[in-house]
């Protein structure tokens, strides 16, 4: 019979352990998304700006030297990511392709132009800087028209703004939820041990020896939680790198290795101090409070 009590109460107390370390485990792993998705903010925004494309359409009376120079100083202007030329042919032969149709034929002549596709930095994709640059390409002698989209740039930056504001909402209400969560489930296991904390404080033991081991054994659950949510938060990053290799996520190992120490450490600190205040509580009740 007591063996059987015996295996009862240790089931009963992996089970409490399993459930602690799997909330912490839950928990840190989405604040530690929370905050791979903040590090990286600019680094999504950048991404999506540096896809706009500012189109210089040459007229047919350009001369090769005329484009070939044009091109090279766009390549090397401060604000150019790249700059692809773009012949008429080649536009033709992409627009058949798109449609489904060789429209040339159907015409009898090619009414597309010679044109240099310009991807920006993203630091230069604003409204106004986008249009000064296009007035200035477009005051020179052999460029017929420079294209691009207006509206598409401002929506991109007002989301831009809109979206960062609302990540940095999203994680700060996020942390307070995954502290209470953590501080409930480290509660719910010293509940369980409240006859012992005030046994141990009635035979004349110490607050502090009192509080010790439950304090080191929540550190332990949480430093193991931690680690599981640092093993999935790893997978998380391997996955994104690999799917999505313009992100470079692993390119800035130190944002990455800032945000795995500060999730560790936070497992770390919320699983002392909820132990801390949990067992404060208990020592400071009344025997006959311990029921209730």
């Amino acid at each position: 019979m007591s063996q059987y009590i015996e295996r009862y109460q240790r089931r009963k107390l992996i089970s409490s352990y399993f459930s602690v370390v799997l909330s912490i485990a839950l928990v840190l792993f989405l604040l530690g998304t929370l905050g791979l998705l903040v590090l990286n903010t600019k680094k999504l925004a950048d991404h999506f700006k540096e896809q706009i494309t500012i189109s210089v359409f040459l007229k047919d009376n350009a001369k090769p030297v005329e484009i070939d120079q044009l091109q090279k100083s766009l390549t090397l202007a401060e604000y150019t990511k790249s700059a692809d030329y773009i012949s008429k042919e080649d536009a033709a032969e992409q627009y058949s392709e798109d449609i489904g149709e060789n429209f040339v034929e159907f015409l009898g002549y090619n009414p597309l132009k010679n044109s240099i596709d310009v991807h920006l930095k993203a630091d230069f994709v604003s409204p106004e800087q986008i249009a000064e640059i296009a007035e200035d390409l477009a005051a020179k002698t052999y460029v017929d028209e420079v294209s691009y989209d207006k509206p598409l740039i401002s929506l991109l930056n007002d989301n831009a703004r809109k979206i960062s504001l609302w990540i940095l909402v999203a994680s700060a209400i996020f942390t307070v939820i995954a502290v209470l969560l953590i501080n409930s489930s480290i509660r719910l296991s010293i509940y369980s041990k409240r006859f012992i904390i005030k046994t141990m404080q009635m035979v004349g033991a110490t607050k502090t020896f009192i509080r010790r081991p439950f304090i080191w054994q929540n550190i332990k659950l949480g430093m193991v939680g931690a680690a599981v949510a640092l093993i999935s938060l790893g997978i998380l990053v391997y996955y994104i790198n690999k799917n999505f290799p313009e992100l470079n996520l692993l390119q800035d190992y130190m944002v990455l290795i800032f945000l795995f120490v500060g999730v560790f450490g936070l497992g770390v600190l919320i699983s002392w101090a909820s132990t801390h205040f949990a067992t404060q509580r208990f020592l400071n009740l009344r025997t006959d409070d311990l029921y209730y």
